[in-house]
């Protein structure tokens, strides 16, 4: 692979300033089409820059609320455009401010910066390295989510728009931030005001996906799931392995109760109304080969698309665990948070910015989706405001979806070329909802 990948890469910073096809060209829409052209024009300076700065935040990534290195670049690029900013919010997060010299509404525009604790196995040039303390054990870390790719993007977007400030008719918030990655980070901005002074009428935001390169996916209503943990203690009695008779052994236990948990979405829920997932992801329990433990602790993941759902599969965890154990003279003790929040893209905002995204993948490159089990702290801001999720594809063309490594794995890779789709839609998407007529702006 270290022989191939020089190659690809150069290959992929050519693709990242292909230029609009015509096909894709004449799907412009007549609003805000010169301003569609001034992007256009743009790009090419731009792009080299945006394949700069992803290889650069691949090669240092940072943990959850520990950005300061990536915000630092942030902020110091976004006040060489002249903007606003304001740094640090939300713990680490950085909002740039760029005022339009016409009057209008104001839109937002948001990335996450967040990196993983996962050691990288991708032979790159710009590879990470990193190696922090987690959870008390020491770790890589890796941009295995994508973010380096959403931080670039929005980077090139801010500055093609900064670029063309005197002509835009109103004006973008750009929103990076920190901690995506289930610590919160979206709320954290909020509460520290990053909605507010300007507050914008539509948030818009995208997530690199294992589709194909440069595509893009997205769906009216629920796309991602509301994701929340839930933890099991099964307590026993300890005893000497060679007499388990002695004691109660909760080891044996919590292997029924997974088994148990898997048959509350495949025979307890109604599978023709909504999906969800039950996921056991941790167990942990003994220190030896010859001592049954006293306790073992249990961790997991639900997911679902509606509230009721997740208040009846919670009810459902608690009854299965406390009863298996109980059968065997154990106890369960189970907590079940109240979870996250589904991200639905506003239906009938959807609707009329399909046409942008359209021209910024071709007209045959978005597909509608099937809701993802994955979650999101994207709607965090579309409590307050309408807004759109899209995947934006980077599986090279050579190889197969199906089959690539996915999104959180230390063999995820993504293909250059789709950057410059992530930047035409993301800088098509400000300029074509701040052109639209104001009695089509809000959402429903």
């Amino acid at each position: 692979m270290t022989r191939r990948f020089p190659a690809l890469l150069a290959a992929l910073a050519a693709l990242a300033l292909a230029p609009l096809s015509p096909a894709t060209a004449a799907a412009q829409p007549a609003a805000g089409s010169e301003l569609v052209r001034l992007i256009e024009a743009k790009l090419p300076a731009v792009m080299p820059k945006v394949v700069a700065w992803r290889r650069d935040l691949h090669q240092h990534p940072e943990l959850s609320f520990e950005e300061k290195r990536t915000s630092a670049l942030v902020a110091a690029h976004l006040r060489s455009l002249g903007m606003e900013v304001q740094a640090p919010i939300g713990k680490t997060g950085v909002v740039g401010i760029l005022r339009g010299g016409k009057p209008g509404p104001v839109v937002a525009l948001r990335a996450d910066m967040d990196g993983l604790p996962v050691t990288e196995l991708v032979d790159l040039p710009f590879k990470s390295t990193v190696r922090t303390q987690w959870q008390g054990q020491e770790v890589g870390v890796m941009h295995a989510c994508g973010h380096d790719n959403h931080v670039a993007i929005l980077m090139g977007a801010a500055e093609v728009l900064a670029g063309m400030k005197a002509q835009l008719p109103g004006t973008v918030k750009f929103l990076f931030q920190p901690a995506e990655e289930g610590l919160g980070g979206a709320q954290a901005m909020v509460d520290d005001g990053a909605l507010l002074n300007p507050t914008p009428s539509a948030v818009f935001g995208l997530h690199v996906w294992p589709t194909r390169v440069g595509s893009i996916g997205v769906r009216q209503g629920p796309i991602m799931a509301a994701a929340g943990n839930f933890k099991i203690i099964i307590k026993g009695r300890q005893t000497h392995g060679s007499q388990p008779w002695s004691g109660v052994d909760p080891i044996v236990v919590a292997s029924q109760v997974v088994l148990g948990l898997q048959t509350i979405a495949s025979r307890q829920v109604n599978v023709a109304y909504l999906p969800s997932v039950l996921t056991v992801g941790q167990i942990a329990g003994g220190n030896r080969s010859n001592i049954i433990p006293d306790s073992v602790v249990m961790v997991g993941t639900l997911r679902t698309f509606d509230d009721a759902m997740r208040a009846d599969i919670a009810m459902r965890i608690t009854r299965t665990a406390q009863d298996i154990a109980r059968s065997a003279g154990a106890t369960a003790i189970v907590e079940v948070d109240k979870g996250g929040l589904v991200t639905a893209n506003d239906t009938s905002l959807t609707d009329r910015m399909l046409p942008t995204l359209r021209r910024a993948a071709g007209e045959n490159g978005v597909q509608i989706l099937n809701p993802v089990m994955g979650s999101e702290d994207f709607p965090v801001f579309t409590q307050k405001i309408p807004g759109i999720f899209f995947f934006l594809g980077v599986t090279p063309k050579d190889r197969d979806p199906a089959t690539v490594p996915v999104n959180h794995s230390p063999l995820f890779f993504a293909d250059e070329g789709a950057l410059i789709t992530g930047v035409r839609a993301m800088t098509g998407l400000a300029v074509d909802y701040l052109a639209m007529p104001a009695g089509k702006k809000a959402g429903n």
